[in-house]
């Protein structure tokens, strides 16, 4: 196949990227590199790849020196024309969505970047693969959704009508918007939803490479809702392959939907939903001891009450995903903390 890979500069996007090159499939990576975060983390992602950064021009294809079978190219989603154009002359089979404003407290204080691209661009990609007909369009959703609920592990059969932060609402409205594509012109579409998802070249924002650096320097971490937390950590590994099989699977009408009594995770249409998780929620407070085990190190924490948009737990009902797949993630906190923790040291050289 012809695979497009939206987001492939950062973590989930590289890490899928290489899996697929390396299994000879032709794949395209997509990205805007903004300065959400650290760009030369992105660069040196970009660069594991084969992709040089001098080489690297906006709107020019670029070529891996490490798989013949990867090429790179700058372009946002909202630059409608450029995505066009890409479209027409690289003829995809399949397109996996992973470019995103990620984020949850930086939703808070910069609205407009998620509704651009996680919105607009969103929309651009979906435009561009009715019109190209695409056979399968993968994308990444989030966690985040279940907002408000309560009822643990989250279910793709729940209703997520209550969203807390503005980062989750554009998530959803991805897979409304996904829903409708699917439904008016049967576009095949898959949307995953991952939940706290670690490893190596991870994004410098998030607990676990905050967390170390902070331990590394010996400097204090700030340990939200007093350390009362619990999150269905993931490895990204684990990410991946549930990627890769959903994506050789595109979606299908479900025989026996039914309207009134409408299933959230399937549809009428060739449309789908997945949770992607471990299955299993871990406090706060037993991560930070594994990482503080891998680096032999404590942690100074500092101890504080529980942000705007943030939620108290998730925990992912993988069944689904277990049953039409005969497959879940299995990469134990302890494993996964250590291979980061390997990766850290290597990078930063520390």
């Amino acid at each position: 196949m012809k695979i497009l890979i939206t987001g492939a500069a950062g973590f989930i996007g590289h890490h899928l990227a290489k899996r697929i090159a390396s299994n000879s499939n032709e794949v395209i990576g997509l990205d805007n590199i903004n300065d959400y975060y650290d760009t030369n983390i992105k660069y040196g992602r970009l660069e594991d790849i084969g992709i040089r950064k001098e080489e690297i021009s906006y709107g020019k294809m670029t070529r891996s020196e490490k798989y013949h079978n990867y090429k790179f190219i700058k372009l946002d989603l909202t630059d409608k024309d450029g995505l066009w154009n890409l479209f027409e002359n690289e003829k995809f089979d399949a397109v996996c969505n992973l470019a995103a404003q990620a984020g949850v407290r930086y939703s808070i204080e910069n609205p407009s970047a998620y509704i651009n691209s996680n919105i607009v661009g969103f929309a651009n990609l979906l435009e561009a693969s009715k019109r190209f007909e695409i056979s399968h369009l993968v994308y990444a959703s989030s966690s985040s959704v279940y907002g408000l609920n309560q009822k643990m592990p989250f279910s793709v059969h729940d209703g997520i009508a209550h969203p807390v932060s503005l980062y989750a609402a554009s998530k959803k409205s991805g897979e409304l918007m996904a829903h409708t594509y699917s439904h008016l012109f049967g576009l095949p579409a898959t949307g995953l939803r991952f939940f706290t998802v670690y490893g190596p070249w991870g994004r410098p924002d998030m607990a676990l490479f905050k967390f170390t650096k902070a331990i590394i320097e010996e400097k204090p971490i700030d340990v939200y809702n007093y350390g009362n937390m619990q999150r269905d950590f993931t490895y990204i590994d684990d990410i991946v392959e549930g990627i890769i099989r959903v994506i050789n699977r595109p979606a299908s009408p479900d025989k026996n939907w039914n309207a009134l009594n409408p299933d959230p995770a399937s549809s009428s249409a060739p449309y789908r939903i997945y949770n992607i998780g471990n299955g299993t929620p871990v406090k706060l407070t037993s991560f930070i001891e594994a990482i503080e085990n891998a680096l032999g190190k404590k942690a100074k924490k500092n101890l504080l009450p529980m942000q705007p948009g943030d939620v108290a737990a998730t925990w992912a009902d993988t069944a689904e995903l277990e049953n039409d797949f005969g497959y879940k993630p299995n990469t134990s906190i302890a494993e996964g903390v250590r291979r980061f923790i390997s990766w850290y040291r290597e990078f930063y050289e520390v």
